[in-house]
C-alpha cells in the first residue's frame, strides 16, 4: 500500500482518483491548489504524486502545474511525479517528464495504464525506503535485535509506541525478516477508515451488501493470504470488528459481507497501536481476549526524545549528500523534544532544504521555520479552546478540514 497525493481543483476527479487507488489498496491524500500540496508534502508521509497542470478556472497553460512540480521537488526531490494533463499542456507535461517527472496521462485517463505506473513508482520507492535502518542509539539496537529474533516465528506482534515514532518501519522489517518475505506485506491504517467500512476492508464485500457497494471488494485478508497483515491504530476497530478478527485469529476463517460462504486464509497479523489497550480494555472498548491473541510479543517504540542518539543520524540520512548541517544545527535539533518523532524530524529536514540558500543548512534557516510551527501549534489550541474542543467549529475558524486538523492535534499531541 503506498500514500498517494493527489492534485486537483475538480472534485470529481479527485473522487474518481480516490476510487481507484483504494481498490488498489493504496491510501489518498487530496489536496484541490498548490498550498494545501506543499502543505500535505511537508507534513505527511507520501510515496507519490499526481498532480493535475491547472488548479483555477481561468488558467490553461499549465504554468501552475510547472511552479507546483518545482515546489514539491524543492521538498523531496526523489518524490515520484506523475502528471495529468488536457492536451493543451501537452508540450508542459513533456517539458517536465526531461527533467524528473515520471510520466505524463492525458485526459481521460487509462485506469489500467495509471495503476501500472503507480506500481512501477510508488511501491519501488516504498520498498527501497523500507530498506533503510538509521538505527545508533543503544534501545533502538536492543529492540530491532529483538524483533529479528521472534521475525521467523508466526506469532503475532504488537507494536506500541507514539505516533510517527517508526511502528510501521518496525514491522515492515519484521516482515522482510521473516519465511514470508516474498509474499504480500498489506498494511492498514484502522485510523483512517471510517467506521462503517471498516470490516468491509478487513474481509472484503460482496456487490450490495451495503449502500454504495456497487461491486464486489477483496479484503484485506485475502489480499495477504500467505503473507503478513499490518493493522495499524488496532484500537479504533469496532466490537464487532473485534469479534470477526478474534476468529480469523483462532481459526483463519471469515465471511466476507453479505455472504455465508466461509474463507480459510494463512496470515500473520503484526498490529500497532499508540493507545493503552489495558485501559480500553477497562472501559469496555477492546476485547480482553481479542488483546491476548494480538500480543503474544509486544515491541514497544520509544519517542524519539527518549533515544537522542538516533535524532542527528536520522536528521543526516533525511538531508541527504546534497546538504551538510552546521555544529549549531546539530545542537539544536538534540534540543528539541520532537512531539511528532520520526515523522517530525524527516519532514522538518525537507523543509529545511527548501528553506536553505546554500548547500549549508545554518540555524537561521531552521528557527525560522521552527517559530511557524510553534505559531501553528498555539492557534490550534486557541481555537479548539474557544470552540470548547468542538472540532467541526475550530476547523472552520482555521480554515481546514476535519480530517486535516485532526492530524495537526495528533501531530503537536494536543489534548481534546
Amino acid at each position: 500500500m503506498a500514500n498517494i497525493l493527489v492534485v486537483d481543483d475538480n472534485p470529481d476527479i479527485i473522487l474518481a482518483l480516490d476510487l481507484l487507488l483504494s481498490l488498489n489498496q493504496h491510501k489518498v491524500i487530496s489536496a484541490t491548489d498548490k498550498a494545501s500540496a506543499v502543505l500535505a508534502l511537508s507534513r505527511q508521509n507520501v510515496d507519490l504524486v499526481i498532480q493535475d497542470m491547472n488548479f483555477t478556472n481561468a488558467e490553461t497553460s499549465g504554468d501552475e502545474g510547472k511552479s507546483l512540480f518545482h515546489q514539491l521537488r524543492a521538498i523531496n526531490s526523489k518524490i515520484p511525479i506523475i502528471l495529468i494533463t488536457a492536451w493543451t499542456q501537452l508540450e508542459t507535461a513533456i517539458e517536465l517528464v526531461k527533467i524528473g517527472a515520471v510520466d505524463y496521462l492525458p485526459k481521460p485517463w487509462d485506469d489500467q495504464k495509471l495503476i501500472e505506473l503507480v506500481q512501477q513508482y510508488a511501491l519501488n520507492e516504498t520498498q527501497s525506503s523500507s530498506q533503510e535502518l538509521i538505527l545508533k542509539s543503544p534501545e533502538m539496537l536492543a529492540l530491532y535485535a529483538k524483533a529479528e529474533k521472534v521475525a521467523s516465528s508466526d506469532i503475532n506482534i504488537l507494536i506500541t509506541g507514539a505516533n510517527g515514532s517508526g511502528k510501521e518501519k518496525l514491522a515492515d522489517h519484521i516482515h522482510q525478516c521473516s519465511s514470508r518475505q516474498a509474499q504480500a506485506f498489506i498494511k492498514v491504517n484502522m485510523g483512517a477508515l471510517p467506521a462503517d467500512l471498516m470490516e468491509a476492508e478487513l474481509f472484503g464485500a460482496e456487490k450490495g451488501a451495503f449502500t454504495g457497494a456497487n461491486e464486489k471488494r477483496i479484503g484485506r485478508f485475502e489480499a495477504a493470504d500467505g503473507g503478513t497483515l499490518f493493522l495499524d491504530e488496532i484500537g479504533n476497530l469496532s466490537l464487532s470488528g473485534q469479534m470477526k478478527l478474534l476468529r480469523v485469529l483462532q481459526t483463519g476463517e471469515f465471511e466476507k459481507l453479505g455472504s455465508s460462504v466461509t474463507q480459510k486464509v494463512n496470515v500473520r497479523v503484526i498490529s500497532a497501536t499508540n493507545e493503552n489497550l489495558p485501559q480500553a480494555i477497562k472501559k469496555g472498548t477492546f476485547r480482553q481476549d481479542l488483546y491476548y491473541r494480538l500480543n503474544v510479543i509486544e515491541l514497544n517504540v520509544l519517542a524519539l526524545k527518549q533515544r537522542r542518539a538516533d535524532i542527528v543520524p536520522l536528521a543526516e540520512y533525511f538531508i541527504g549528500s546534497s546538504h551538510q548541517l552546521t555544529d549549531e544545527v546539530k545542537q539544536f535539533l538534540l534540543q528539541q523534544d520532537w512531539p511528532g518523532n520520526v515523522r517530525e524530524l524527516e519532514n522538518f529536514c525537507h523543509r529545511a532544504q527548501a528553506l536553505s540558500t546554500s548547500s549549508t543548512i545554518q540555524l537561521a534557516d531552521i528557527t525560522e521555520d521552527a517559530l511557524v510551527e510553534q505559531s501553528e501549534q498555539q492557534q490550534i489550541e486557541q481555537a479548539l479552546a474557544k470552540h470548547n474542543n468542538v472540532i467541526k467549529h475550530a476547523a472552520e475558524e482555521l480554515g481546514l478540514s476535519r480530517q486535516a486538523l485532526y492530524r495537526r492535534i495528533d501531530k503537536y499531541q494536543i489534548e481534546v
